[in-house]
């Protein structure tokens, strides 16, 4: 029996999505689907691979018609393994949340956080003031954040749960108040407080903080995570990645149809 008309149409639509653990906090399925609807793409589809290990993406570069795909926490680094080359990007940044396939099948690794963080947090900072910073965490997410900061000369610390990994540890955050004092931009790379554990946080002294202090929360599921609740208590400006998520979306799409 001939297939459908819908069924042939579906099994013809380009394939993109999303790889990572755990991601029911993720809108970027919506954000394309979307964007889809909007602009009438309807040869399309974006869906959510949810991986508990690494290995098993290859199981997602069998899909059929596969353009590309997101990559999201715990694997912006170790899907570095599986690419066959790298844009300058992801050579840049060391780390990788896009793949495009190309059209001979080769898999190239982009980084599109670096251009979507850059873009939010310019346009968020005033000009006039000159800022250090403390990037919260070590991984994947952070490493977009480095190059950026590094680009615009403003000098940063890291703080991470591992010494090897970091600066100082939140630890030695904690005893000696004169180093977050003097870094009024924090940075939380981490995925304290992202969806559904919402009440976790990163363990800085919030009581040192004050309406000199820009906090901005790479999560953006909830709107307004612990760390932003807990630094607007004390007047400081607040910022989610939501912005970051839209800017980095449309730099993926770029990408994949470049």
């Amino acid at each position: 029996m001939p297939s459908s008309p819908d069924k042939r149409i579906n099994s013809l639509k380009k394939q993109y999505g999303l790889i990572g653990y755990p991601l029911s906090h993720s809108f970027s399925r919506k954000y394309f689907s979307e964007k889809f609807e909007r602009e009438h793409i309807i040869d399309c589809e974006y869906t959510l691979f949810e991986i508990n290990k690494i290995e098993l993406v290859e199981e997602v570069f069998q899909k059929e018609n596969l353009q590309g795909f997101n990559v999201t926490i715990p694997y912006k680094h170790e899907i570095m393994k599986y690419m066959d080359d790298f844009d300058h990007s992801a050579k840049k940044v060391g780390a990788v949340n896009v793949v495009k396939i190309n059209s001979s099948g080769k898999r190239i690794g982009f980084n599109s956080d670096y251009y979507g963080f850059r873009a939010s947090l310019e346009k968020w900072l005033p000009n006039e003031k000159k800022f250090r910073a403390l990037i919260l965490g070590a991984g994947g997410a952070a490493k977009a954040v480095i190059e950026v900061l590094n680009d615009l000369s403003i000098p940063f610390l890291i703080i991470s749960r591992n010494k090897n990994k970091g600066d100082f540890t939140y630890l030695e955050l904690k005893s000696d108040p004169e180093i977050l004092m003097s870094h009024e931009l924090i940075i939380n790379t981490t995925p304290l407080g992202m969806s559904p554990k919402i009440d976790e946080k990163p363990e800085i002294d919030y009581g040192l903080l004050t309406a000199d202090f820009y906090l901005y929360d790479l999560i953006y599921n909830p709107p307004t995570t612990k760390f932003m609740a807990e630094g607007q208590k004390w007047g400081a400006k607040t910022k989610n990645g939501m912005e970051m998520l839209e800017l980095q979306a449309e730099k993926s799409w770029e990408i994949w149809n470049s």
